[in-house]
This record gives structure tokens, C-alpha cells and sequence, in this order.
């Protein structure tokens, strides 16, 4: 066996003993991974609710006006460059050291995508078939309620889902501004070691894929309607 092939093996060996490490800790300090669970989750669920609502109806309205694309794309673009890190960083002048300001962070993070895509899904839906149901007699906001929206919802559910990813792992940065959540963990392994680094940044994995098949089930349930009656 060369050198170069011993090295691989124990750093394979070395691998596997650290993920192996990083479940004992899940399952030997089960109580503070929750209690860092659910704080992550609290945070990450606020700053998506006020995303939601900040963005969606901004997004689909432009769509349904066929107007503001050059604010979708510019905001969705601003958003998309400003590091969060740089955004808590000018939160802390404005909220302090709080979960409020980690929250704010994360919504600058959310709404990008979110706005995108709603503006997208409405803007995109075929002329034709608007028109058709203005032609029915149907006012603009039922053309909005009944039309344009099912036929856009899964493009819309994309969004979120995309922005509840970002969401839920970058939540962790809350540990350096007093937010809590699993990066208490994540940045301090001079307490938790190795084991506990590796153990949360497993946690945030699996809350982020865990939220990506929760909103893509949903939007599964929302549009199933629309696509039987197809």
C-alpha cells in the first residue's frame, strides 16, 4: 500500500469516527439539541411569516399588473448580494443584540426569492386565458383569485420553499447576535468539541431538507385540485 493511499484510509477512518461522534452527541445531549431545535424553528418560522407577507402580495400584485419587473428582479438581486452576516452587523445599531435582529436578517435573506417568483408565476400566466375570463364577465380581482393564482400556486410554493432553505440554515448565525438556536452550538467548540459541531450542523441539515419536502407536500395537497380538473 503507497503513502498517499494510507493517508486516504485514515482520513476515511477519521471521517467516519467524526460523524459517528456527532450522532453520540444528538443522542447523548438530546435535551439541548431540542431546546436549540425549537429555538432555530421559532426563529426561522417568524422571519418566513413576515417574508410571506411582506413579499407575496407586493409580488403578485406587480404580476397581476404586468407592471415592476425592474423592482422584482432589482430587489430580488440586492437581496440576493447583501450577506447576512453584514446585515445583522448593521442590525445590531438599529435592535441591539436580539432575536429581533437575527429575524430582520433573515427576512432581507426570504424575500428576495419569494418576491421573484410571485411576481413570475402571476406575470406568466397565459394572456389568453385572463382575457378569456375577463371576457366571461369576471372582475379583476376574481380574475386574481380564481384564475391567475391556482394557476400559479406551484410556482409560488417554489419560492417559499427555496427561501424556507435559506431560512433554516442560515438561521444559525443568530448565535453570534443573541438569537440562540443550533449555532450556539456550531460556534462554540471550545464547550461542545467537535462532536457537538458536527452533531448540530447534521440538525440544521436535516430541519432544511425537512422543510424543503414539508412545503413541496403542500404545495402538492394545494394544487392537486387544479391539476385533477385538468
Amino acid at each position: 500500500m503507497g503513502e498517499s493511499e494510507g493517508v486516504v484510509i485514515l482520513f476515511d477512518d477519521v471521517s467516519a469516527g467524526t460523524f459517528l461522534d456527532g450522532f453520540r452527541f444528538i443522542v447523548e445531549n438530546w435535551s439541548l439539541i431540542w431546546d436549540k431545535t425549537v429555538e432555530q424553528l421559532e426563529l426561522s418560522a417568524a422571519a418566513l411569516g413576515i417574508a410571506i407577507a411582506i413579499a407575496i402580495p407586493i409580488g403578485v400584485m406587480l404580476g397581476h399588473w404586468h407592471r415592476g419587473s425592474f423592482v422584482a428582479i432589482n430587489v430580488s438581486n440586492i437581496g440576493r448580494a447583501l450577506p447576512s452576516l453584514a446585515v445583522v452587523a448593521i442590525g445590531i445599531s438599529i435592535f441591539g443584540i436580539s432575536f429581533t435582529n437575527v429575524m430582520f436578517a433573515l427576512v432581507v435573506l426570504a424575500v428576495p426569492p419569494m418576491l421573484t417568483n410571485a411576481y413570475v408565476a402571476v406575470d406568466e400566466v397565459d394572456r389568453d386565458v385572463t382575457q378569456a375570463a375577463r371576457g366571461m364577465g369576471m372582475r379583476e380581482h376574481d380574475v386574481l383569485f380564481r384564475v391567475e393564482l391556482p394557476l400559479s400556486l406551484p410556482l409560488i410554493f417554489a419560492g417559499i420553499r427555496t427561501a424556507a432553505v435559506y431560512v433554516v440554515s442560515t438561521a444559525t448565525i443568530a448565535a453570534i447576535a443573541g438569537g440562540g438556536g443550533l449555532g450556539d452550538i456550531i460556534v462554540n467548540q471550545a464547550t461542545y468539541h467537535l462532536s457537538g459541531v458536527v452533531g448540530a450542523s447534521l440538525v440544521v441539515s436535516l430541519l432544511a431538507f425537512g422543510a424543503a419536502l414539508l412545503l413541496a407536500g403542500v404545495r402538492k395537497l394545494l394544487t392537486r385540485p387544479y391539476v385533477s380538473a385538468d
